[in-house]
Order: C-alpha cells, then sequence, then structure tokens
C-alpha cells in the first residue's frame, strides 16, 4: 500500500514539474531607447524558447549621414561572462534585426551613433532590457 502512494506522489510530482516539448515561447517587449541626439532609436522583443533568447527587432536611423548602432550585452547562463554584439544601420530609415543568444541571465541595450566600422558617440546609457526572474 505505502509503495503505491509513494509511485502516485512521484508521478504527480512529475506532471507538476515537465514542460511538453510543444511549449509556446514567451515574449517581452522593450524599446524604445535613443541616442542622446535623438537620430538613432531601437525597440523590439526578446523570446525565450527551448534553444534559448532570441532577440529582434527594429533600429532606426532618423538622419542617415552617419550610421545608428545598436550595442547588446548579454550575461551567459553557463559560465557568467558578459557578451557584447553590436548591430548597425547606415541607411536612412527602420532596418531590422535578429540575434540569438543562447541561455543568458541578463541582458542590456545601448544606442549610440557611429561610423559603419564603430560606434563613436552620443550613446545612451545601458539599460537592462531582460533578466531572469524579474
Amino acid at each position: 500500500m505505502k509503495r503505491r502512494i509513494l509511485t502516485a506522489v512521484a508521478a504527480a510530482a512529475l506532471t507538476l514539474t515537465a514542460t511538453p516539448a510543444h511549449a509556446a515561447p514567451t515574449t517581452w517587449k522593450w524599446g524604445g531607447i535613443h541616442s542622446t541626439d535623438g537620430w538613432a532609436t531601437a525597440w523590439g522583443k526578446i523570446t525565450v524558447g527551448q534553444s534559448g533568447h532570441r532577440i529582434s527587432g527594429n533600429l532606426d536611423d532618423s538622419r542617415g549621414r552617419t550610421c545608428s548602432w545598436l550595442l547588446i550585452k548579454s550575461m551567459s547562463a553557463t559560465n557568467g561572462r558578459w557578451r557584447t554584439h553590436g548591430i548597425y544601420n547606415c541607411v536612412a530609415g527602420t532596418g531590422t534585426f535578429t540575434k540569438n543568444l543562447g541561455g543568458v541571465l541578463q541582458i542590456r541595450a545601448q544606442v549610440c551613433r557611429g561610423t559603419a566600422k564603430k560606434p563613436v558617440n552620443k550613446c545612451s546609457k545601458w539599460k537592462t532590457i531582460w533578466t531572469q526572474g524579474g
């Protein structure tokens, strides 16, 4: 009798904690991050699925004379190290982007102006756009 009860309790615990393989990914919107001169703006969403985190969105370059940059910093869930990714748009108007980040604990973003090679100036402050558990 005791054995049957323990088996039933263990089976119930497994069904409460197991996540189905077809679970829909979770999405958070972020945005409205502007360079200090207001000529560059980024916004988008973060999708968390079984393969990790994916950031996608828009990067707008209002003037087109220089380039708009979005810098993304992500803290690895495996080793705690920060990685930085740069996305730029040198054409007047709005461009789209998608970047797979894998498993991360936190994601920060900054919008700058710059050249086609690197961000140079007019950077916003770093903004936390996603953090695990909050």
